[in-house]
């Protein structure tokens, strides 16, 4: 049974008439897909700049007119705003990518309900949303079902695709997949029952207040610099595994594939930018060969492991690795 409540069809909370009528009517559907900004994710876009200049008008600067005064202020305020990138991408990668969307791990329910709350920081949709939208694209990928395909170009794959409907061959083949066990998890339940009371809290409220609670930084600093900078950056990154990572770099596992080894979209999304690996082997929950380069949402996996609160971590085989990349790959390292 699908989450619709009908074998074989898909449609969001089983409102199939309203879906229809908004998809053939002419209106945007109202789904989002994998890294997917809503609507209000376009005014951070636009204000980022602001948020970039904050670094440099520090309330203590402001108040003494003395720039030595403001470093421990700003040192916290960028250190608070890269804590909350982190958490924001864990909730992304480790969470709604690797373990809802791939099973590639099992996780307690403590680590659950942390990823949860940092996939609400990430404010790219709900976990059910998010996980389902990237299943059909690694399904489909880089065909019309595919919703942010990347034979489409850079600027469509990146951030065009969500300024347009969906092809309705993402929509037609979404609904033949099964996302049951999504609706299984009472975490996913529930951070979809409270997703914009949760947005509000994780990605808004509570990057905010913090700095200003803990060492009287202003709120207007905190708020455009560890909400929207912070949002701003964590957006684009996401869309670059969608985009840049389809395009650009070396296809070592497999040449067949658009997907490519990246390693400035690695650097940005802590470990996402081994994309032919992961595309060659998705349930692998280091979305690289082991041993490789930069891979913190793999670390943290490991630690959560060491802590007991991660077991069943898939891995390819290293033969089975080996035998793909001399049948397939480009040659390359």
């Amino acid at each position: 049974m699908g989450p619709g409540g009908q074998e074989g069809q898909w449609h969001p909370g089983g409102h199939q008439e309203e879906w229809d009528q908004q998809v053939e009517g002419g209106h945007p559907a109202p789904l989002l897909c994998p890294g997917e900004a809503p609507a209000g994710a376009r005014g951070p876009v636009l204000g980022s700049p602001a948020g970039a200049r904050i670094i440099f008008t520090s309330k203590k600067a402001q108040n003494n007119g003395s720039w030595p005064l403001a470093l421990p202020s700003v040192l916290f305020l960028c250190l608070s705003a890269y804590f909350c990138f982190l958490m924001t991408a864990l909730g992304v990668t480790a969470g709604a990518h690797r373990l809802w969307s791939h099973r590639s791990y099992k996780a307690k329910l403590p680590l659950r309900i942390f990823l949860a709350a940092a996939n609400s920081m990430a404010f790219q949709n709900d976990i059910y949303e998010w996980s389902r939208d990237h299943r059909v694209h690694h399904k489909y990928s880089e065909t019309d079902a595919d919703p942010h395909n990347a034979r489409r170009g850079f600027f469509f794959s990146h951030i065009g695709w969500l300024f347009v409907r969906k092809h309705r061959d993402v929509i037609e083949k979404g609904r033949k997949l099964d996302f049951s066990d999504l609706l299984d998890d009472p975490v996913v339940r529930f951070q979809r029952k409270y997703y914009k009371s949760s947005v509000v809290l994780m990605c808004f409220v509570i990057p905010t207040f913090v700095p200003w609670y803990l060492w009287g930084e202003s709120l207007w600093n905190a708020y455009f610099l560890a909400s929207i900078l912070r949002y701003t950056i964590s957006l684009n990154v996401t869309w670059l595994v969608n985009s840049a990572a389809h395009m650009y770099g070396n296809r070592p596992y497999d040449k067949y594939i658009n997907p490519r080894q990246n390693t400035f979209v690695t650097l940005g999304a802590i470990g996402e930018g081994f994309h032919n690996y992961h595309h060659t082997f998705p349930f692998d929950y280091s979305a690289s060969e082991l041993g490789l380069k930069f891979n913190p949402t793999t670390w943290f996996i490991d630690f959560m492991f060491w802590l007991g609160l991660v077991t069943d971590r898939k891995q390819a085989p290293k033969e089975m690795i080996q035998a793909r990349k001399e049948r397939t790959g480009d040659g390359s390292a």
